[in-house]
C-alpha cells in the first residue's frame, strides 16, 4: 500500500534515504557527497516536508513495514533550467528485497499523481546515467529523457 507518511515512519524511511545517499556516493563520490549522520539528517528534512503544502513524502508499506518512499514537491519558474513551475521527483527508493515485483512503479505513480493534484502542469526527475532498473521503470510511469548532467572533477 502506498500512503503519506508520518511522523512515526521517519526512523524507516531515513533508513532508506541512507541506503539511497550511500548508493549514489559509492556510483560517484565526485559528483555525490555523503554527509555525516544521513539519517539524522533526512530524519530531521523530511519532518519538515510532511508538513509542507507543497511536498509530498510517501511510503510504500506492507503493514508496519516500510518498504519504500517517495519525495517529491512543488518548485517555482526556475529560469536557469528553463522550466516554468513544475513538480519535481527527488528521491524514490524501494529496498532491495522489495524489488522487481511493480511496487517501484506504483510508488512513482502515487507520487506523480500527488504532485498532479497538487496542480503540477509537468514533473520532472534526475536518475544516475547507469541506473537502467530505475529509467525502466520511470519509462514506464510516461517519463521521457530531456536533460542529461555532465560532471567535471
Amino acid at each position: 500500500m502506498v500512503r503519506r507518511a508520518e511522523p512515526g515512519d521517519l526512523p524507516a524511511v531515513a533508513r532508506l534515504a541512507g541506503e539511497l545517499v550511500r548508493m549514489h556516493h559509492a556510483e560517484d563520490p565526485s559528483r555525490f557527497f555523503l554527509p555525516e549522520r544521513v539519517e539524522e539528517g533526512y530524519a530531521y528534512w523530511l519532518s519538515r516536508e510532511i508538513a509542507n503544502a507543497e511536498a509530498v513524502v510517501l511510503v510504500l508499506a506492507r503493514g508496519t513495514e516500510i518498504l519504500g518512499y517517495g519525495y517529491g514537491r512543488i518548485e517555482d519558474r526556475n529560469w536557469n533550467m528553463l522550466l516554468d513551475k513544475h513538480g519535481t521527483i527527488h528521491d524514490v527508493y524501494v529496498a532491495a528485497e522489495a524489488r522487481r515485483g511493480g511496487l517501484g512503479r506504483m510508488l512513482v505513480g502515487a507520487l506523480a499523481a500527488a504532485l498532479e493534484a497538487l496542480g503540477a502542469p509537468r514533473i520532472v526527475l534526475s536518475t544516475m546515467v547507469g541506473n537502467e532498473a530505475a529509467q525502466r521503470v520511470f519509462r514506464a510511469c510516461g517519463f521521457r529523457s530531456t536533460m542529461l548532467e555532465m560532471t567535471r572533477g
